[in-house]
């Protein structure tokens, strides 16, 4: 499956939030995110991604390791993803880094999600705030078959549309790129 998903910057963080609570009920977490490269880099240059996130919220704790292959929309950055959870987030550190695989960024993200229906899809919207990044951006996304991924982006596109998200605050700036930027 493909996560089809868009991100934009916020302009009215609080305005978006009380239209997604009439929707379904906050989840608040914080993610810790750990992405691994080969040493030669060689996972970004190709656009793959492979993290160790360990999320934190009212319900536990949980850890799940996550690979995302290359782009299949370049527009959006959609990428196929595939992830489970594991048991012992240290160990799956360790097994990463006994594979040859280097801590590339870590970084934490505190996140607001709303799991609802719209448009005869799953979706999930998340309001982000990255500590060592300016601004608040939203996350809305869906699995979706590689074929139907433009199908599930205009979806996509139509709930940003009834947040009041417009084409202009689409963005496809990485958390991993812009906190690389801020430590520069």
């Amino acid at each position: 499956m493909i996560e089809a998903e868009l991100k934009a910057r916020v302009h009215a963080p609080e305005a978006v939030m009380r239209q997604l609570e009439a929707r379904a009920a906050a989840r608040v977490e914080v993610y810790r995110d750990t992405y691994y490269d080969r040493p030669d880099g060689s996972l970004e240059n190709a656009g793959e991604e492979l993290r160790v996130r360990t999320v934190h919220g009212a319900d536990g704790t949980r850890t799940v390791l996550t690979y995302k292959g290359p782009v299949v929309d370049e527009a959006s950055g959609s990428k196929p993803e595939h992830e489970t959870r594991v048991e012992d987030a240290e160990a799956a550190h360790a097994i990463l880094r006994g594979l040859g695989h280097v801590p590339f960024i870590a970084f934490e993200k505190r996140c607001r999600n709303y799991d609802f229906e719209a448009r005869g899809r799953k979706m999930l919207a998340t309001l982000v705030r990255v500590p060592e990044i300016e601004g608040t951006f939203l996350e809305v996304e869906t699995l979706a078959d590689e074929d139907e991924v433009t199908v599930a982006l205009d979806d996509i596109r139509v709930v940003l549309a009834e947040l009041g998200i417009g084409p202009d605050d689409l963005t496809r700036e990485t958390y991993t790129g812009a906190v690389a930027a801020q430590r520069r």
